[in-house]
């Protein structure tokens, strides 16, 4: 929880209390990072930039000048999957394993899922589950993770397997459920957010952006 002096001596609670209403969560004013006395102070930061406007990409991905790479790339893997969560949620009203018995995107790109002993194929909806789930295990793995504010170079350089696994959730939904795509996307700008990302960082090759974005579609052999 934040808290912020104002000059009148009244104190904001940043907080949404019990009974807030939908459209007034995280209704107070901005906080410069600066001035962020938290150890979360990096995810307070992103989350604030993206309620403000989510289609300001380059604000949102402009790091201040004082933190650490890692952390900041961290922290953004950590946002990108906590929100992706909700075009899970969307994509079960009709993305089933009946009729996806696959994780595939173009014809081109079938995904093994890691999440087994031996990479095998899942059915979509699984698929998401799963990379989700165990993107989440390793972002809160005190091993690898074990702090908020400075991050070894060694566990930095596990982020882009996460981000290909984490990416294959919006091709998927691109080329295959392209409505509801679509509706996320207007909304959260999130499929752009993480390609500009991915790229800004050097963490996916381009060869595996498949969802036009950036530009013209790729195509290429499925991978695990």
């Amino acid at each position: 929880m934040s808290k912020m002096k104002m000059a009148d001596g009244a104190t904001i609670l940043r907080r949404n209390r019990p009974g807030t209403k939908a459209e007034d969560f995280c209704r107070w004013p901005d906080e410069a990072y600066e001035e962020m006395d938290s150890t979360l102070a990096v995810q307070q930061c992103i989350q604030q930039l993206i309620r403000k406007d989510p289609s300001n990409i380059e604000l949102i991905l402009r790091m201040p000048e004082t933190l650490d790479e890692g952390v900041w790339k961290y922290e953004h893997l950590r946002q990108f999957c906590m929100e992706l969560n909700g075009l899970a949620i969307r994509l079960q009203e009709e993305c089933r394993p009946e009729t996806c018995n696959q994780m595939t995107a173009t014809e081109q790109w079938i995904f093994l899922c890691a999440a087994h002993k031996t990479p095998k194929e899942c059915a979509a909806i699984d698929y998401t589950r799963h990379t989700l789930d165990g993107a989440a295990c390793l972002l809160n793995s005190n091993k690898y993770f074990p702090s908020r504010v400075s991050i070894k170079e060694s566990s930095v350089a596990k982020l882009g397997s996460v981000c290909r696994r984490v990416y294959r959730i919006f091709s998927h939904a691109y080329y295959h459920h392209r409505s509801i795509f679509d509706e996320f996307e207007t909304e959260t700008c999130l499929c752009k957010r993480f390609t500009h990302f991915v790229t800004k960082y050097n963490l996916m090759s381009k060869d595996n952006l498949i969802v036009p974005i950036l530009g013209e579609a790729t195509t290429g052999e499925s991978e695990a």
